[in-house]
């Protein structure tokens, strides 16, 4: 079945919509199509958001899609806004795709309105920088299921996991799409079973948009290139086996559970998709001609942008953390950081160093995501540092004494400062273009589309 016309009306969204907009479009859903949409609360988040689940078609078989594992992708949202409206309109596509699909727009409405301060714009890396938050490791919906591994014990997942949990063991999804995005590069994915017909073709999907592939680094070291930028989907075991590889004591490195697909694997048999898109690109992210510099080099300067930032952020963080009250999230994420950070870049460092495979001339794209990527990068990383006296004065005004008052507002200013300096620097940097919501929309879709269609194909063979 050709898809297209379903594409093409998508609408042309100019923001993101919040958590509460999402809300109100998946109950109006269900008011409008009772005969196809169902709507039931899977749970409740940390601070007792309802975490609402469409139930839309009857097929045969079950997917699961479920948007903003991290708070600041909201991509997959906006996707699954769509999404569900097409389904519930078009009887002709919930027979073409043949499954029953449950979709949760936000898995993470708690840090979803958290980032609520770019998603209406400007889109540019100093407002997505100023206003992002991502949780700590052991809070994150995407990161916090269950496992047992080696020296590697988590049990306890977070109320917004128990809830995917909770319909995964009910449904047992045939295929599961955890909606993640990128901030800055290209396009690029993650699958968890190696079928050509479905790796060999999200390329041209991309290119179908005009929106380039991520040709630079692998996210982590140990990721497995299926093609061009579409790779294995990596999972807590392999994190554990690299830094065991690099560190006496990996666990120590992993304060987290395991992934959404190895849970799901772990109670059926389900093909998992991850499509990462990215807000901006610079046409530099899939430049594959070589540069004189050494793959290694760039590696290594990478891990010297981290550590500067690192360090940079450590010297203020020390001078007000002890006024910092424990259920500031921004405090929570920031100290999970500087905790694992440095140790997660000294086994960084001794896999560039050692690895063979690193001493061949790097690409352009190499080069632009060791460097100007991982600058972007730090500068999210800066963001929690300035945006943890900003919550603290906000809602602990009357337990903060005036001295650890001025103390946060010096540190404020001064990190504020630095992230702005930092963000225009990059911007002069960088001839950056931003990508119209519309387009990481269709992206998102038509990978899905692709995958479910092959999962159809195999079935009938």
């Amino acid at each position: 079945m050709k898809f297209d016309r379903y594409l093409d009306c998508i609408p042309d969204y100019k923001a993101f919509l919040t958590v509460d907009e999402l809300d109100a479009s998946t109950k109006r859903l269900a008011r409008l199509h009772p005969e196809s949409v169902r709507v039931f609360t899977a749970g409740h988040s940390t601070n007792g958001h309802p975490i609402y689940c469409l139930k839309i078609g009857d097929g045969p078989k079950n997917a699961l899609a479920f948007g903003c594992p991290h708070p600041n992708e909201p991509i997959g949202a906006m996707m699954l806004e769509s999404f569900a409206s097409l389904l519930a309109e078009s009887k002709e596509l919930r027979d073409a795709l043949g499954f029953t699909w449950y979709i949760v727009k936000t898995s993470d409405p708690d840090g979803t309105k958290l980032n609520e301060g770019w998603f209406k714009g400007p889109f540019t890396i100093y407002n997505y920088a100023r206003n992002y938050y991502r949780p700590a490791a052991d809070h994150q919906v995407e990161w916090t299921f269950p496992i047992r591994y080696k020296n590697l014990d988590f049990q306890h997942p977070i109320p917004e996991t128990q809830a995917l949990m909770g319909i995964i063991d009910r449904i047992k999804p045939q295929f599961l799409y955890s909606l993640h995005n990128a901030g800055f590069g290209g396009v690029f994915w993650y699958i968890s079973k190696e079928d050509p017909d479905i790796y060999t073709k999200l390329p041209d999907i991309a290119r179908k948009y005009g929106i380039p592939l991520s040709m630079g680094e692998p996210e982590v070291p140990y990721c497995k290139l299926l093609g061009p930028a579409v790779y294995r989907l990596i999972g807590t075991r392999d994190m554990y086996d690299f830094y065991e590889r690099q560190t006496d004591h990996p666990e120590k490195l992993i304060p987290c559970g395991t992934s959404s697909n190895d849970y799901a694997n772990s109670v059926g048999n389900t093909l998992t998709l991850v499509s990462e898109l990215p807000y901006f690109y610079d046409s530099r992210i899939d430049d594959t001609s070589e540069t004189k510099t050494l793959r290694r080099d760039a590696v290594l300067k990478s891990c010297d942008i981290w550590d500067s930032a690192i360090h940079f952020v450590r010297e203020l963080y020390i001078k007000i953390e002890a006024d910092v009250s424990t259920t500031n999230p921004f405090r929570q994420a920031l100290s999970d950081f500087l905790h694992i950070g440095a140790a997660e870049l000294a086994a960084k460092r001794n896999w560039a160093v050692s690895a063979k495979g690193l001493v061949v001339p790097a690409t352009v794209s190499e080069v632009f995501d060791n460097l100007n990527v991982s600058y972007f990068y730090s500068l999210l990383f800066l963001s929690l540092l300035v945006r943890i006296p900003e919550y603290e004065q906000a809602h602990a005004s009357k337990t903060i004494g005036s001295e650890a008052r001025e103390q946060l507002n010096r540190v404020f200013v001064q990190a504020e400062k630095e992230l702005k300096k930092r963000a225009v620097a990059l911007e002069r940097e960088m001839n950056y273009t931003v990508v119209p919501i519309k387009k990481l929309i269709s992206i998102q879709l038509e990978s899905g589309f692709l995958a479910v269609s092959v999962l159809n194909g195999k079935d009938r063979i």
